[in-house]
């Protein structure tokens, strides 16, 4: 049994094909960075990514319209609870009266009706009335006064 590092035996080592020493390495080239079969698999990475950007677009802008409705459709009922409660208020006979009262001044046999008006700029007008000023003279008036006044200058 030989003591040796390999096990195979003497006649399965590898030789030279022209008999003499064993070859000399060489360097292999380098495969290519991106070889076909990469290339077609990217392309069709591409490809698919560009497929669903649509799709997903189209989705993303229907579920803002979905969340925009849903806001629309809360302040919709809002509103119709409110609308609700502000027709539950005029089924009371007391309700009408006082905005019948309020609004179109409406009032009871016997009672005086009596309107204040708060107007301040109009009181203010009312303490300094003064007399109307006069309305600017037209200008063919101012023109046909200026021809006879100098018609009536004394001729030296």
């Amino acid at each position: 049994m030989p003591t040796s590092r390999t096990a195979r035996p003497t006649g399965s080592r590898r030789t030279s094909q022209s008999g003499g020493p064993a070859a000399k390495r060489t360097a292999a080239p380098r495969p290519r960075a991106l070889t076909s079969r990469a290339t077609v698999l990217l392309a069709v990475f591409v490809v698919l990514a560009l497929a669903y950007t649509y799709p997903i677009r189209v989705y993303l802008q229907q579920e803002s319209q979905i969340a925009q409705m849903e806001r629309e459709q809360t302040e919709q009922r809002a509103d119709i609870a409110a609308t609700a409660k502000e027709l539950e208020k005029w089924k009371d006979k007391e309700y009408i009266r006082i905005q019948a009262r309020k609004d179109l001044y409406y009032v009871r046999p016997g009672e005086t009706p009596l309107l204040v008006i708060n107007d301040p700029e109009g009181a203010a007008r009312d303490a300094d009335q003064k007399a109307p000023a006069a309305a600017p003279a037209r200008w063919y008036d101012t023109l046909w006064h200026s021809v006879q006044a100098a018609n009536a200058e004394p001729s030296n």
